[in-house]
Parts: C-alpha cells; sequence; structure tokens
C-alpha cells in the first residue's frame, strides 16, 4: 500500500490517480499414468494505472499497465496512460470511486498453506486422483487429465481521491476427466474439488463424480420431442444464474442490454426465487472484502420472492443510472477497467434434496451438462437454446441416459416457472454458486 500511495504524488495539475498493484504465485500439475505430465510454478507482478483529467465536456481516462513491478517500467506505465488520456474521449459520467463510508467485511480469503504446502505433497494429490479414478470402476477406460493447481494473489488499490484498499485470497482445486467406455460406444465425465487450501481438497469427491458421470452417461441415446419439467443439476443450475446474473448488471441495463431493464419492482420470478450478490459470504469462493474500485463489498438483494429489487453498478453505471455504486465493480486484473457485474450470485436454498426434487417431479429430464451457452443464450432478448446432456427422470428416478438434446426457452420464461429451488448449495469456482433447479415446461428436442 506505501508504494501505492508514493505513486499517487506523481499526480500534475488536475489529474487524478488510480493505482492498483498486484502480484501472486500459482502452481499447476498434471499427471498422465501416474507419472507428472506438466508442471508449473510461476510468480506474477504488476501495476495498473488509471489517470483521469477533466474536461469542459466531461472527463477523460487514460489506462496502462505493466507486467512488473521494476520502477522502470512502473514509470513507463504512468507515462503511458498520461499519453492515453490525452487522446480519450470525454464522458460526463466518468469519475473515480469516492469512499462511501460501507466497511468491508474484514474476512481472511488466504490460507498461507498453499505456500507452505510441499511440492511433493501437491503433486501425489494428481497422483492419488489420477488412481483412484482408473480403479474406481472397470469401464473406466482411459483419465483424460488429472489435475492440481492453486494460486495465492494479493494486491492494493489506492487513488488521489481517498480510496485505499487491499486484498489477498488463495484457492486449490483438484480436477479429472474420465473416459468410460461400455465396447460400443465413450463418454466421458469431468470431477471436481475446490478449497481455499490444499487440505480441504476432497479426493473421493472428485473422482466419485468423474466415474458417476462418465459411467452413467454410457448407451446414451436421443430422446424424443417434447415439453417437460427439466432439473438442473448443481453445476449447471450455476451457469444458468451466472447468464442471469450478467442481465443484472447496472451497466448492461443503462444501455439497454439486459431483458431486465425498466422491470424494477416487476415480478420476474417464481415465489420460490430469491437470489442475492454476496461478495462478504467468505463460502464463496468469488469472496471479496473490496470491489474493483477499492469499495467495500456488500450484500445486494436482486431478486427477493420473485420480485426485481435491484441492479449492481459500480461508479460510472450508477452515475449514468442516476444512483449509486453498490460496490460491485469488477475488473480482470491489473490490465482491466473496472465494469458493473455481480461477484459472488447465490439463490437462495430451497427446502428439498435433489432426491426429493426427482419424485415430486415424477417425469422429467435431468441435466448435468451444457454445450453452446455463448452462442445459444441471449441476454438482450432471453433467448436459451442450449445443448446438454443427462438422463430421463422416470416415476421420480434418474432412468436412461439421453445426449443430442436441445432445452430451449427464454430466461422469462424460466425464471417464472421455477418449480423447486435444492437446499444443496454447491459452492463452485465462479462467479455463481449452485443447486438442484427444477423448470417446468420447458421445450426438448431429440429424435
Amino acid at each position: 500500500m506505501e508504494r501505492a500511495r508514493r505513486l499517487l504524488e506523481s499526480g500534475r495539475g488536475d489529474e487524478q490517480i488510480e493505482v492498483y498493484l498486484s502480484r501472486g504465485v500459482d502452481t499447476d500439475v498434471e499427471v498422465y499414468e501416474g507419472s507428472v505430465e506438466k508442471l508449473t510454478t510461476a510468480a506474477s507482478a504488476g501495476v495498473g494505472i488509471r489517470i483521469l483529467v477533466d474536461g469542459a465536456g466531461g472527463a477523460r481516462v487514460g489506462t496502462a499497465w505493466a507486467g512488473s513491478l521494476d520502477e522502470g517500467a512502473v514509470a513507463d506505465a504512468l507515462n503511458q496512460a498520461r499519453d492515453n488520456a490525452r487522446f480519450a474521449t470525454e464522458d460526463e459520467f466518468l469519475a473515480f470511486a469516492r469512499p462511501d463510508g460501507v466497511a468491508p467485511a474484514g474476512m481472511s480469503l488466504r490460507d498461507e498453506s498453499v505456500i507452505t504446502t510441499p511440492l511433493n505433497d501437491k503433486i501425489s494429490l494428481a497422483v492419488e486422483l489420477e488412481r483412484r479414478v482408473r480403479a474406481g470402476d472397470p469401464r473406466i477406460r482411459q483419465v483424460e487429465s488429472a489435475a492440481y493447481s492453486d494460486y495465492v494473489i494479493e494486491g492494493a488499490l489506492a487513488s488521489s481521491v481517498g480510496v485505499e484498499a487491499n486484498y489477498a485470497r488463495s484457492g486449490a482445486y483438484l480436477s479429472v476427466e474420465a473416459i468410460a467406455s461400455d465396447g460400443t460406444s465413450d463418454q466421458t465425465g469431468y470431477g471436481l474439488s475446490a478449497a481455499r487450501r490444499p487440505q480441504d481438497l476432497d479426493l473421493d469427491a472428485a473422482a466419485t463424480d468423474a466415474i458417476i458421470r462418465s459411467t452413467r452417461m454410457l448407451g446414451a441415446t436421443r430422446p424424443s420431442t417434447r415439453r417437460t419439467v427439466v432439473v438442473f443439476d448443481p453445476r449447471t443450475a450455476a451457469t444458468v444464474l451466472a447468464i442471469i446474473g450478467g442481465a443484472l448488471s447496472g451497466e448492461a441495463v443503462v444501455r439497454g442490454r439486459s431483458f431486465f431493464a425498466g422491470r424494477l419492482g416487476e415480478v420476474v420470478a417464481a415465489s420460490a426465487v430469491t437470489v442475492v450478490d454476496d461478495p462478504t459470504d467468505a463460502r464463496h469462493f468469488a469472496a471479496s472484502n473490496f470491489d474493483g474500485e477499492g469499495l467495500a463489498c456488500r450484500r445486494n438483494v436482486l431478486i427477493e420472492r420473485g420480485e426485481l429489487r435491484a441492479f449492481v453498478y459500480d461508479t460510472v453505471s450508477a452515475r449514468r443510472a442516476g444512483t449509486t455504486s453498490t460496490g460491485s465493480a469488477v475488473r480482470a486484473g491489473i490490465a482491466g477497467t473496472p465494469s458493473a457485474g455481480p461477484r459472488a450470485l447465490v439463490m437462495s436454498s430451497g427446502s428439498h434434496s435433489q432426491e426429493e426434487i426427482l419424485a415430486a417431479v415424477g417425469q422429467g429430464l435431468y441435466v448435468d451438462s451444457l454445450t453452446g451457452v455463448h452462442s445459444g443464450v441471449n441476454p438482450i432478448s432471453g433467448d436459451f437454446s442450449v445443448g446438454v446432456t443427462g438422463l430421463m427422470i422416470r416415476d421420480g428416478q434418474l432412468g436412461e441416459p439421453v445426449r443430442e438434446v436441445t432445452v430451449a426457452s427464454t430466461l422469462q420464461r424460466m425464471l417464472l416457472d421455477v418449480a423447486y429451488v435444492g437446499a444443496d448449495t454447491t459452492w463452485l469456482p465462479g462467479v455463481a454458486a449452485g443447486q438442484s433447479l427444477a423448470i417446468a415446461d420447458l421445450a426438448i428436442s431429440g429424435s
């Protein structure tokens, strides 16, 4: 933080400066047939600088970054940001975030054991994961990849308008992709375990998940076209929630790129649906004390019992909308600039287990993977058409596997047709947690 403060003293005249310093270390291990196939341990450090200059028609912002904290590299980035500001377009809504009095949550999101755990122990986790998958079922023909990865990152942000923030977080992951065969066809299945530190990773959970997901899809066929209830598993439900969360960005709303635009106060979902963006919940892997502009993160209720209550804003999108920041600026590292977006989405848990939801549904489709999400979902119109694989639901139980299925509807209709929200909240890497989610009357297209 002290170095960031010193850089602020480089401001000239009416310049405002924001300095974002970051450094980290990460490890990646991939094994194949019991041997290390790939091993990298990398350290990184850098600075992102923004310079804002007021003009007659609004402010201009110049941005630059350097992938080093060397004095010369930092000085070059500062000069480049200053030059870029000269040629930037003026915008009446551009401004740096200012302190708003909200105190940070004060969570501890970094665990030192990510650094202190011996490299051989990390390799052993990946080797053992592969071994368990290979030995777990005779139908497992191959393990495409088994990997361990972790990271520790810390940073500081300071601006000449009084914002000061620092952060530190860590994470560790096990992942494996298994290939099962019945002699006539192959199917893949992916397993994952995530934690803040290596000691909390669950080998059994990751291995079992990959084995089950691959073997139960053997013999999959295309179902007949129909309309039915679809139950998304926690992973796929998290993907759907992340898509919906993008449409709850104040940036998307003010630019007319959200199907939620102009609908505040309306009922937009079933009464079972409450969506919260809560980076102050340390269970979420995207939790953070500060947002990408250095303001304290906070809990924002976006949809409450089906009613659209709020959007998330950074400073600029809030000024465009005539409101204030919700502490929801996100940015892609030192090279990125802040924009509004949810960080840690979660749908409030229901009261039913997945087994109870399947029993209540009776007949339908259970989805455990999605394809074509980026091309098949339009966040402006809400159109939703994606490929899925999964299993049919027969008499309240998981039945035969199906593939080459398209599920189609609109996000607006899907939210209103949510029938059950599961109690099985699953904390996953990424912007959204997930739980079993049953949605009625979706069109599935097969044979």
